[in-house]
């Protein structure tokens, strides 16, 4: 029989049944390439052809010891991680270009060292000299980190049987390449392959591997989404290269709870924790300001509050423009006709201009009635009252749902001297020292007993 050939896009990860230049389902170009089949064994032939051994089997009543951590001496990226490092886990860390994953990897290889883990850092990306220039200004020149600049995974690997370390950091996947594989460096096939060698040789040699890997432009990492599956853990490291904040947030981990962020900033010495996210993202709260609504939210297990901030103004002839950053574009969409079906307030003719301060991205439909609250505060030109925090759902009958973490929410807020809170009617939540609680049936009230607009 003759062999059939596939193609995978990627971008989207797409299997098709010929080369060519433009993905069908993505639309994008020059990013679909061959898959190389695994080498055929006696498998292949039938299951008939070879016997495997038994696999033990177990109970849901069997009790296994928690795995054990290692502390980095970094909290927050601990916090990222669960709790710490597991050993022989596999994580895959992805970001922009110039956003500091390299910088980040090697202050935790430091850090890691410190802690007594024999420590091994591989770039494929960078010489071994511009790997020690970044460490003598990040101030690690003596850290016990060993160094190698390598893209041959053979010659890592090999090499990584022959040091043992406890950790080894590969930056970047896309960077290498695996001989057995017959194709360019970064592909599908090359991608795919490499990740699943160092994945395997982890859990076998119980060494933990952090990998770096590439994001497209719409913010995915780079190569087969299968990759993301191998690992135990990824995280995104987020920001934007005008802010000196930077977001290390954990997407899917097996070992602690996803959506967790750790939050750090930039600075010249390399990138500095921040102990108190939530004062990070908030302007001066004293003073009221007309579109602005201070958001109480949840990421992960920490409660962070943050500074929706809007602009409505005359549109010129033509289009309306809604411009979003740090916030779904659709969901304001969504929230603007909600205002203008269910309240009568307009907003046609008006661009529409809506910020997250300080560089935090939110995706929590718990913002939505702190993003009507702001563009509301825009359009009449009335400032919330000063020291108050927004939080609730708003349907598409205008009606406010209840979020969770209620209390979570209102502590946090109290901690940093908010005084009033707005939230929906139906949420469930104690008493909390020094937060006046007023509770809205739905968005009309809002709008009415707030703004006094409608």
């Amino acid at each position: 029989m003759a062999k059939t050939a596939s193609f995978t896009c990627a971008s989207c990860g797409a299997v098709h049944s010929k080369w060519s230049g433009r993905c069908d389902d993505c639309g994008q170009w020059n990013t679909i390439s061959e898959d190389v089949p695994l080498s055929a064994g006696p498998a292949s032939k039938g299951l008939g052809a070879a016997r495997g051994k038994t696999v033990p089997l177990g109970d849901l009543a069997t009790e296994d010891a928690p795995p054990p951590r290692t502390k980095s001496g970094l909290p927050e990226l601990d916090r990222v991680l669960g709790g710490g490092l597991v050993p022989a886990s596999a994580v895959l860390v992805g970001g922009d270009p110039g956003i500091g994953k390299s910088t980040l990897l090697l202050q935790a290889a430091a850090a890691f060292a410190n802690q007594g883990l024999k420590s091994v850092y591989v770039s494929g990306e960078e010489a071994a000299s511009q790997v020690r220039m970044r460490a003598q200004r990040l101030g690690l020149g003596g850290a016990a980190v060993k160094l190698a600049a390598e893209t041959n995974l053979r010659n890592i690997m090999t090499t990584l049987e022959k040091e043992t370390p406890d950790l080894a950091i590969i930056d970047s996947i896309q960077t290498m390449w695996l001989d057995t594989v017959d194709s360019a460096p970064g592909s599908v096939s090359q991608v795919r392959s490499t990740a699943h060698e160092l994945t395997t040789f982890a859990k076998r040699r119980g060494i933990s591997v952090i990998l770096v890997g590439h994001v497209t432009k719409e913010g995915q990492i780079a190569g087969p989404r299968v990759i993301e599956h191998m690992v135990d853990t990824v995280l995104y490291f987020e920001g934007e290269r005008g802010h000196q904040f930077r977001i290390l947030r954990a997407v899917k981990n097996r070992f602690g709870p996803a959506d967790e962020i750790g939050v750090f900033e930039m600075t010249g010495e390399g990138l500095s924790q921040v102990a108190n996210p939530s004062a990070l993202f908030l302007s001066d709260h004293e003073a009221a300001t007309a579109g602005s609504a201070v958001f109480a939210g949840i990421e992960g297990t920490r409660p962070v509050l943050c500074e929706f901030q809007a602009l409505v103004s005359p549109a010129p002839a033509g289009q309306a423009r809604r411009s979003v950053v740090g916030w779904d574009g659709g969901r304001l969409s969504m929230i603007l006709a909600v205002l203008e079906a269910r309240c009568g307030i307009p907003f046609a003719g008006l661009d529409v201009y809506l910020n997250v301060a300080g560089g935090l991205r939110v995706t929590e439909p718990a913002a939505d009635m702190a993003v009507a609250a702001a563009l509301l505060s825009a359009r009449e030109d009335v400032a919330l009252p000063a020291r108050t925090v927004v939080f609730g759902e708003i349907s598409l009958s205008g009606s406010l749902r209840p979020v969770g973490q209620t209390e979570t929410r209102l502590k946090e807020a109290a901690k940093l001297g908010f005084e009033a809170a707005l939230l929906p009617e139906r949420s469930k939540t104690g008493a909390v020292a020094g937060v006046k609680v007023q509770k809205m049936p739905d968005l009309a009230a809002l709008v009415g007993d707030v703004f006094g607009a409608g």
